[in-house]
């Protein structure tokens, strides 16, 4: 929002530096996020809070002013001179819907002269960012800006013969045109202004093409009215129609500002367009809003705040914020003004006093309390993980939003549980209107942009919920781990760069899993989307599914212009935290030496590595204490088809150094496995 300071003057005296203002005015909450210069006039940029809407009118925020800088707020007389007819012979007011209006005011101003607004009001208007048209509409949004309270200005002529202003709820299917020329179709919740027949204003949001202000106006109906925020909100938003008028009442309004406002407007109107005042006002006001009073207790104060603030003092802040208050025994009864919509409990006035007495000047100190806080197990999970991977590549975060076109670019079926996803419901573009269901896009489009930029060596990782459609309302979260490589790794100054291929990341991964307390991992050969058939693994970890690693497939690399090898990862954290065992052991460091036999098989290329290592672990007994592949070779002396692989077995007791009969008995067996499981001969 900007404010012109050459307007804010005219409501209090600023006798400071516009920085020196502006860093007090943040300091107390109200934040300038800058200044600007435009022509003899400096526009500052305000931030507020939710909270603070009633800031948005420049009477109120000098109010602001006045109790940082104690000068007196000048708010401006209103001087009427009313003609001798009656506003009951002019117009009616009937509120059916109160719940959704709980007060309306209108006035007539007859024989107005059309004309451009003068130049004053029209800088004012401009530096506010609001086009100026005419007078009459002009003199609405000067006060609406002043005061905080839109306003509205009708044709009075166009409301038809005995106007009638009734307030209702809109039918449902109902037909408007807005005064941005634009047919819209309304519901049953949304709130219209009425002549008594036809709709002439979206209550709240904007007017109507029906009763706008023209060149033959000459008679006009101001209003001035509260309406219900909530329901102007939703009204806003499924209209698509946002407007300065919508984000005011959005806020909450002061209700007891209508009537001043309004014969603010008819003031200027007198005095800028040589209207007609009618006598009176038609106030349609069915319940009165009942006055906030708070208990403000000094001894809460200082408690809250952890500070040693007088009762003195904290009378002389509500006295400069203009909150009057009655002395009772254990503190001050705060009379709350109606412009004050955001106090309505005493912490509310602990941080009016909080942001006078000044929030640096509020002593910084140690919670007194003993006990401390911790990680859960699930976090204390997350962060090891986290902590491992970081070890050995860089963590990047992406967005939790994706375009649904990236499950064509990694080559996702049609079918794919993958593919249903949680649609954003107001997404800022295509791009991001989707909630991801894996990590891979995020991670792709991360390393296509590094190697645009030349960052060729790349080890990405990342940690993120991913999304699925759930059985209730809010969707179903999991937590997921993604990674990939690129390039090659420098070790050392002595050690050659390694390739970081699908070894280099299954490496990665081991450790990972290892960390994690994952045991019983294997690593099978599958076929996944958007991964190289033969090149890709499946995870699991007793009987579970729990992720995939392999290269990428050309045909993904290519859609994200990524021309080297690339390498991916992605696993279930959540399934993991599940069948991973925090649990420690330790053993001590054994007392007998151990004993090495090397094992040569020659096998079909069919049989993997995984498969075995465990019928070797399987024929076995406990004094297995490792397995070892050192040689894999399918040479000239090996038949075609078949591969050799050599294997360093290490046999341990703890209690007792074992013999050659020992040894050479478990390696019958485990020859004698792997020939009849897996059709092995002996080299």
């Amino acid at each position: 929002m900007g404010v012109s300071l050459n307007w804010l003057k005219q409501y209090v005296d600023i006798e400071e530096k516009p920085e020196v203002i502006a860093h007090r005015l943040s300091m107390a909450g109200i934040l300038v996020e800058g200044l600007e210069k435009v022509g003899s006039d400096l526009i500052m940029d305000l931030d507020l809070t939710p909270n603070r809407g009633d800031c948005l009118g420049l009477i109120n925020l000098a109010r602001e002013v006045s109790a940082l800088t104690g000068k007196p707020v000048k708010i401006p007389e209103v001087k009427l001179y009313e003609n001798a007819e009656r506003i009951e012979d002019y117009i009616e007011v009937e509120i059916e819907d109160p719940d959704l209006c709980p007060r309306y005011a209108a006035r007539v101003v007859k024989n107005c002269v059309i004309k451009p607004s003068p130049q004053w009001m029209q800088e004012a208007l401009s530096n506010s960012g609001i086009r100026p048209i005419n007078n009459i509409v002009d003199v609405t949004n000067y006060v609406m800006l002043e005061t905080n309270q839109p306003l509205h200005a009708f044709d009075y002529r166009l409301l038809g013969e005995n106007p009638r202003i009734v307030v209702r709820r809109a039918k449902e299917g109902e037909p408007f045109t807005t005064l941005d020329e634009v047919d819209r179709i309304l519901d049953s919740n949304m709130l219209v202004i009425t002549d008594g027949n036809r709709p002439v204003a979206l209550a709240g949001v904007m007017g109507g093409m029906n009763t706008e202000i023209n060149d033959d106006t000459c008679d006009v109906l101001l209003e001035s009215a509260n309406f219900l925020g909530t329901n102007i909100r939703k009204t806003a938003q499924k209209l698509a129609m946002r407007s300065e008028s919508s984000m005011r009442f959005e806020k909450g309004l002061d209700i007891n500002g209508v009537i001043y406002a309004v014969n603010r407007a008819a003031q200027l109107l007198q005095d800028l367009a040589d209207g007609e005042v009618v006598w009176g006002i038609c106030d349609c006001y069915p319940q009165k809003a009942v006055p906030v009073e708070i208990l403000l207790r000094p001894d809460r104060v200082n408690h809250l705040l952890g500070t040693d603030i007088s009762a003195e003092a904290i009378k002389g802040y509500m006295n400069r914020l203009g909150l009057p208050y009655d002395e009772k025994e254990h503190g001050l009864l705060v009379h709350v003004p109606s412009y004050r919509v955001d106090l309505s409990i005493e912490a509310d006035l602990i941080e009016e006093v909080a942001r006078l007495y000044g929030y640096d000047n509020i002593p910084s100190s140690l919670p007194r309390d003993a006990s401390r806080g911790r990680l859960s197990e699930y976090q204390q999970f997350r962060q090891e993980a986290t902590v491992i991977m970081a070890r050995y590549c860089n963590e990047v975060i992406n967005y939790s939003f994706i375009n649904p076109a990236v499950f064509d670019q990694i080559m996702l079926p049609g079918d794919s549980h993958l593919r249903r996803t949680v649609n954003i419901a107001n997404p800022l573009s295509e791009e991001q209107s989707v909630m991801r269901t894996l990590l891979l896009p995020g991670l792709l489009k991360s390393l296509s942009t590094n190697l645009a930029r030349r960052n060729l060596n790349m080890a990405l990782f990342e940690t993120g919920k991913v999304f699925y459609p759930g059985d209730e309302k809010l969707p179903r979260e999991n937590l997921k781990l993604g990674a990939i490589v690129c390039g090659r790794s420098e070790i050392n100054w002595i050690k050659y760069d390694v390739e970081m291929d699908f070894f280099f990341l299954k490496g990665v991964t081991e450790i990972l899993l290892q960390g994690l307390g994952c045991s019983e991992v294997s690593f099978a050969a599958g076929a996944m989307p958007g991964y190289h058939p033969g090149r890709t693994a499946v995870l699991s970890s007793k009987g579970e599914e729990i992720g995939v690693l392999g290269e990428l497939h050309p045909a993904v690399l290519e859609a994200y212009n990524i021309k080297e090898r690339a390498c991916a990862l992605e696993v279930d954290l959540d399934k993991i935290y599940s069948l991973s065992s925090q649990r420690i052991e330790a053993r001590g460091i054994p007392r007998y030496p151990a004993v090495e036999r090397d094992l040569a098989l020659l096998l079909k290329q069919s049989k993997t590595v995984a498969q075995t290592v465990q019928a070797i672990r399987e024929a076995a007994s406990n004094l297995l204490e490792t397995v070892h592949l050192f040689d894999v070779y399918d040479g000239e002396q090996v038949p075609s088809g078949y591969k050799s692989l050599a294997f360093r077995l290490t046999f341990q007791a703890y209690d007792r150094t074992l013999t050659d009969a020992e040894v050479n008995a478990e390696m019958d067996a485990i020859r004698r496995s792997v020939q009849e499981r897996l059709e092995a001969a002996l080299r």
